[in-house]
C-alpha cells in the first residue's frame, strides 16, 4: 500500500467515524426528556401556544430531516442558532472554546514537564526508596479525581495562604498577569491528575529500554546512563508514551469540563452544562460534536505520529 492510498484510507475512516458520532449524538441529544419549547414558554403554558412554538422552531419535522439539516449545516460552517437568544451558535462557542483550549492545553504541557523527568527518575531508581516513594505518590495522584484536586488546591493556596484567586476568570488580552493567576489552579487541577497517570506509563516505558541490549551497549562504549536515556531512551519511550498521551487528551476534555464548574471558568464545559439545563438541543448537538471531533483528530494525529518517532515504521508500510 503506497502513502497516497494509506492517506485516503486514514480520510475516509476519519470521515466515517464523524458521520457515525454526528448520527449517534443527535439520536442521543433528542432522546434527552423535555424541549427547548417548554423551557421557553413554561410547564404552564398551554398547549396550543407549545405546539405553535414547536412548528416555529421546526421541532416537529421528523429526525431524519433535523438530522440531515443539522449535519448539512455543519458541513458549511452552520451549526445552527440559539433558539432562546437567536444568536449563532457557532459565535457563541468561539470564545468558550478559547477557554477550554488554554485550559486543557496547558494542562497537557504542565503534565508533560512534569510526568517525563519524574517517571525517568522513578526508572532508574526503581530500587532505591525515592523511586518507590515516586510510584506510590503517582498511585495516589491517579485516584484522585480532578474536581477533589481544584478543591484542595481552593482550600490551600487561595483560602488559606490568599496567594491565587480561587474562581472567576479574565481575558489574557485585557491583562495578561490576571489571566495567568486565574489559570494556575485550574490547570493544576488538571496536570496533577494527569502527571500521575502519564508518570505510570512513561516509567514503565523506560524500565523496558533500560532493559534493551541496545542501551547496554551504550553504556558499555561509555555513555552515562542520563545521556543514554535521554539521547537514545526518549525516541524509543516515545511510542508508549504518544498512545497514552492520546488516550487522556480525551480524558482532560471530559475533565475541563468539572473543573470549569468548579473554577466558574467560562468555556465550553459550562455552556454545555448550562445548555443541558436549558434544554438547548442545537447548542448541546454542536458543543459535543465539536468535543468528539476533537477526540478523532488528536487520534488520527497520534497515528500519523508513530512514522515520524519510529523510522522502522516508515520503512515497514513504505514496503508493504
Amino acid at each position: 500500500m503506497n502513502r497516497g492510498t494509506r492517506i485516503a484510507s486514514r480520510l475516509g475512516a476519519f470521515a466515517l467515524s464523524l458521520l457515525v458520532a454526528s448520527l449517534v449524538i443527535f439520536c442521543l441529544v433528542n432522546l434527552l426528556p423535555g424541549d427547548v419549547a417548554t423551557t421557553i414558554l413554561g410547564d404552564q403554558a398551554d398547549p396550543a401556544s407549545l405546539e405553535a412554538l414547536r412548528v416555529e422552531l421546526g421541532l416537529d419535522r421528523p429526525w431524519p430531516v433535523r438530522y440531515l439539516e443539522w449535519l448539512g449545516g455543519m458541513v458549511t460552517g452552520d451549526f445552527g442558532t440559539s433558539a432562546r437568544t437567536g444568536e449563532g451558535v457557532l459565535h457563541m462557542m468561539a470564545p468558550k472554546l478559547a477557554v477550554t483550549l488554554w485550559l486543557v492545553g496547558l494542562g497537557m504541557v504542565v503534565s508533560l514537564l512534569v510526568a517525563v523527568p519524574v517517571g525517568m527518575v522513578a526508572a532508574t531508581r526503581r530500587r532505591h526508596w525515592s523511586g518507590s516513594l515516586i510510584s506510590v505518590l503517582s498511585q495516589l495522584g491517579m485516584a484522585v479525581p480532578a474536581f477533589l484536586a481544584g478543591i484542595i488546591l481552593v482550600v490551600v493556596f487561595a483560602v488559606r495562604l490568599r496567594w491565587l484567586p480561587a474562581n472567576g476568570y479574565v481575558p489574557l488580552t485585557s491583562d495578561p498577569v490576571e489571566w495567568a493567576r486565574r489559570m494556575v489552579l485550574p490547570v493544576l487541577s488538571l496536570a496533577l491528575v494527569q502527571a500521575s497517570v502519564l508518570t505510570r506509563y512513561v516509567r514503565s516505558a523506560f524500565v523496558e529500554v533500560l532493559g534493551e541490549d541496545w542501551f547496554r551497549t551504550a553504556r558499555s562504549v561509555g555513555w552515562t546512563r542520563r545521556a543514554a536515556m535521554v539521547r537514545h531512551g526518549l525516541r524509543n519511550a516515545a511510542l508508549s508514551v504518544v498512545t497514552v498521551l492520546g488516550l487522556q487528551l480525551s480524558t482532560l476534555l471530559v475533565g475541563a469540563i468539572v473543573v470549569e464548574s468548579v473554577f466558574a471558568l467560562p468555556g465550553l464545559g459550562r455552556m454545555l452544562l448550562d445548555a443541558v439545563n436549558q434544554r438547548e438541543l442545537v447548542l448541546v448537538q454542536a458543543i459535543v460534536m465539536l468535543l468528539v471531533a476533537a477526540v478523532l483528530v488528536i487520534n488520527a494525529l497520534v497515528d500519523l505520529s508513530y512514522l515520524a518517532i519510529d523510522p522502522r515504521l516508515r520503512r515497514t508500510r513504505g514496503g508493504s
